[in-house]
């Protein structure tokens, strides 16, 4: 793809702090959704490092997590500087990150590019992507420009962001064409309703918002001094103190708390005139609930997908999970159940509609009031 000597600038922020509730309970709060192995024998933590490793240095890649994950996050990633595992001390949305990211980087190095990458995301063309995120890191070192990997829309889901694209931008002067079509940015917009994503889907103008972005150090924080001047203030003090991972612990556990919790669409996307949407033609899933995992799975005649020891009479299109430690598991037998979710771990057996998977998150907030069950969580 790029010589070292060219690679040396690129770095890589991937957001591993997600609780994924809705996975429980597989997901748990120590070992959340891109800490488990759901699909192939990687977690999506790893798959998502291993993804971007033909492109930058492992000295070059960075995560960021919470106090509770890190020694988790560093024993799945164990050739990954000690230092390159970041604890957030609290949650603060994705500005917070994006902006403690730029200061990592920029004490690295003034004139870095970084891509800020999301830990969970299921991306099965990896060359494909390869080649999107090159071509990015390679527009965003030239210039001004704040990049979005935006996806083809599938489907009209409403549980995504969308963008809507403008005219398709000419390659720099004096660059061969790039392999990956870039759009002018021309509005975001929020989770819309099925009638509007269905309109936005047949007319090819939108693209689904994957909270994958590309910038050069300057870029991002001149974005965050003209509209978030506060963070912009934050991110000069973290950079100060960003190289000595003792120090930053100390200032981080001190400012953090008291920091507005926003996502970096709110804070900057939405605002700034210089975003452009890099095509992202390759296949994506954004793997949020137990029915997105099963569009990954194998299906028999009757549409069940199974990873389990399962057997059935008159069952159709469920979703069997078993995760219980290999001497533990037992046949797992279903008669007449339809469209449903059945997931079975050591200590807790889930049973829900598929209709209502994405209310697994509100019974995992009910389990933590619990005094006796709040340690399922």
């Amino acid at each position: 793809m790029k010589s070292k000597a060219d690679t040396n600038n690129r770095f890589v922020i991937i957001m591993a702090g997600g609780k994924g509730e809705r996975f429980w309970p597989v997901s748990r709060e120590k070992t959340p959704k891109q800490l488990i192995t759901l699909l192939g024998d990687r977690s999506f933590l790893q798959q998502a490092v291993d993804r971007v490793l033909p492109l930058v240095p492992i000295k070059n890649i960075l995560v960021i997590t919470n106090e509770v994950q890190a020694p988790e996050v560093r024993r799945q990633l164990p050739k990954l500087p000690k230092q390159n595992v970041i604890a957030e001390p609290v949650g603060r949305d994705t500005c917070a990150a994006v902006t403690l990211g730029a200061a990592l980087v920029g004490a690295r190095s003034t004139t870095g590019v970084m891509a800020v990458l999301p830990a969970d995301h299921v991306i099965p063309e990896e060359k494909k992507f390869q080649q999107v995120l090159s071509d990015s890191f390679d527009l965003a070192s030239r210039g001004q420009a704040i990049i979005t990997i935006g996806i083809k829309p599938t489907e009209p889901a409403t549980g995504y962001g969308y963008i809507h694209v403008g005219e398709p931008l000419p390659p720099p002067q004096g660059v061969k064409s790039y392999k990956t079509a870039f759009y002018r940015a021309e509005k975001f917009v929020e989770k819309p309703d099925f009638d509007r994503a269905l309109e936005y889907l047949n007319s090819g103008q939108y693209r689904w918002n994957a909270g994958m972005f590309i910038w050069s150090f300057v870029t991002v924080t001149e974005g965050l001094q003209k509209h978030q001047p506060e963070m912009y203030e934050t991110c000069q003090r973290w950079f100060k103190v960003a190289a000595d991972p003792a120090k930053l612990n100390k200032v981080l556990a001190k400012e953090y708390p008291g920091l507005k919790k926003i996502s970096i669409d709110y804070a900057l996307m939405e605002h700034a005139q210089n975003v452009v949407v890099a095509d992202g033609a390759f296949e994506w899933d954004d793997l949020g609930s137990w029915t997105a995992l099963g569009r990954h799975l194998k299906h028999d005649a009757e549409g069940n997908c199974a990873v389990a020891d399962f057997i059935h009479v008159d069952a159709a299109r469920n979703i069997i999970f078993d995760a219980r430690t290999k001497d533990r598991r037992t046949p797992i037998a279903v008669v007449g159940l339809r469209d449903s979710i059945l997931v079975q771990t050591d200590d807790a057996t889930l049973l829900a509609h598929k209709s209502q998977a994405q209310k697994v998150k509100e019974l995992v907030r009910r389990l933590a009031k619990d005094p006796k069950l709040k340690k399922l969580v």
